[in-house]
């Protein structure tokens, strides 16, 4: 990749927030400045340079770049979190703290339950600035622990670049199977020697996932079928126990986990139901307005950027930066009981 000299054209009229937050002052400031890594403004700014359609535009690859480039992502931080250089976050990982009784114990609404957060290994660069060897050595020590698990964890470890056509099939049935990233982490760096050293870890019953150097180097996943949210979360809890007791996480006060999308930043969380609202779905300014009522985001059924089919949405929590783990689900849970309430009114 060559480096930028002059102020990348393809930003103006880019509605990203690294076109609103990059002025040509911070280009200059900035483009001569390089973390202990390697890593340079150049590679931070590829994707939204590449992509002047993205919502942010920008990656890190390792937890310095937050400081080195803070003039760029600072502004972004606050205006994505509303989180200020001067917060701290916090974090709160007990399931004693949530309340949340199953809120559909007739399954009529809830289809299933899904809980993720990301986490980076700490003092290794991140995906868009790891290097080959480096992410080889990740996945290593990472699979050696998942494997070591055991009870309700013990499962097996796939690695994507020596996987039988059974286990491809089975993966993919169960939609655990990931593909290289789209061209927002291409351009930024993400998918670099692809699929070598990355892989899929999951339990006997295929309630915990772990994706290994899919965008973050770890990215640890809770789920079932139905609305129960707390054993949803309390067995996320056990397994990021049982992983942070052998793998260290890059973790600072001011941003909490670290990750290579300032979105993610925080508690990495993304904890999220699969739920029919056909009747909510019809009447979507107030669907829109009972989840911002309860910070949680409104999605289709696969994902960001899909659409709904047969009435079924994807719920999930907004904030991430400056709220606990506990916050997090906690809005998620509000957010879903109020969502059902309202579409039984409606039929």
């Amino acid at each position: 990749m060559q480096e930028l000299k002059e102020y990348p054209k393809s930003l103006e009229g880019s509605k990203s927030l690294l076109a609103k937050y990059l002025t040509k002052e911070i280009f200059q400031e900035l483009k001569d400045k390089v973390t202990s890594n390697g890593f340079t403004l150049t590679q931070a700014i590829n994707s939204g340079v590449q992509n002047p359609d993205s919502g942010i535009g920008a990656y890190v690859g390792d937890e310095e770049s937050y400081e080195v480039f803070a003039s760029l992502f600072d502004p972004i931080i606050e205006e994505y979190h509303g989180f200020k250089k001067e917060d701290k976050h916090k974090s709160n990982l007990n399931p004693d703290d949530l309340n949340a009784p199953n809120p559909d114990p007739k399954g009529e609404y809830i289809l299933s339950t899904r809980i993720r957060v990301g986490r980076n290994v700490k003092n290794i660069p991140l995906g868009p600035a790891i290097s080959d060897e480096q992410r080889d050595s990740v996945e290593k020590d990472v699979s050696d622990v998942l494997s070591s698990f055991k009870n309700n964890l013990g499962g097996k470890y796939y690695p994507l670049n020596n996987m039988s056509e059974e286990d491809s099939k089975s993966l993919i049935k169960d939609h655990f199977l990931f593909k290289a990233g789209d061209r927002f982490l291409e351009t930024a760096g993400l998918n670099k020697n692809w699929p070598n050293s990355r892989g899929i870890f999951h339990n006997n019953e295929k309630t915990f996932l772990v994706w290994v150097n899919e965008e973050d180097e770890l990215r640890i996943i809770s789920m079932q079928e139905g609305g129960d949210i707390k054993e949803v979360f309390t067995r996320l809890t056990i397994a990021i126990d049982a992983l942070s007791k052998k793998v260290e996480f890059a973790y600072n006060e001011h941003l909490g986990y670290i990750t290579s999308c300032p979105t993610n930043l925080g508690t990495a969380m993304r904890a999220s139901v699969h739920i029919k609202l056909p009747n909510l779905g019809n009447s979507m300014d107030e669907f829109k307005s009972i989840a911002d009522k309860y910070n949680v985001q409104i999605r289709g059924i696969h994902g960001e950027h899909s659409a709904s089919e047969g009435g079924i949405y994807d719920i999930s929590n907004k904030r991430r930066l400056g709220v606990s783990e506990v916050e997090c689900v906690q809005d998620m849970y509000d957010g879903v009981v109020a969502l059902i309430k309202r579409e039984k009114e409606l039929a």
